[in-house]
């Protein structure tokens, strides 16, 4: 596959996991089993792509990528515990939010 097809997929698969997580927060019991349905394909489709890109691109296993692989972990498990923990979803959002913003920063900055 050409890099800008897994970018595509990259990017998409991203937009779609972020907006079901945050649609979980506020969603009746009822949806629970189709959204974790939509987001644990879009998580899997996150995770092939990614290190698909990383193959395509020759790097290896640099450090920001381990960062954006922890961030990943935690927004996986984020639609999960907006179900289970409805009472602290306003720390679950702002959680998601810095996971994603610390995804997207390390997108651009790359530290390591």
């Amino acid at each position: 596959m050409s890099l800008n097809t897994y970018l595509v997929l990259h990017l998409s698969s991203i937009i779609v996991l972020l907006g079901y997580t945050f649609y979980a927060f506020a969603a009746p019991a009822e949806t629970r089993k189709r959204v974790l349905m939509i987001t644990g394909v879009a998580t899997l489709l996150i995770l092939v792509t990614g290190f698909g890109m990383l193959h395509r691109l020759q790097l290896g296993f640099p450090g920001w990528a381990i960062v954006k692989l922890v961030c990943w972990l935690g927004l996986s498990a984020m639609t999960g515990l907006a179900y289970r923990r409805r009472a602290k979803a306003d720390l679950f959002m702002m959680i998601t939010f810095a996971l994603a913003i610390t995804a997207v920063a390390m997108v651009f900055v790359r530290p390591f």
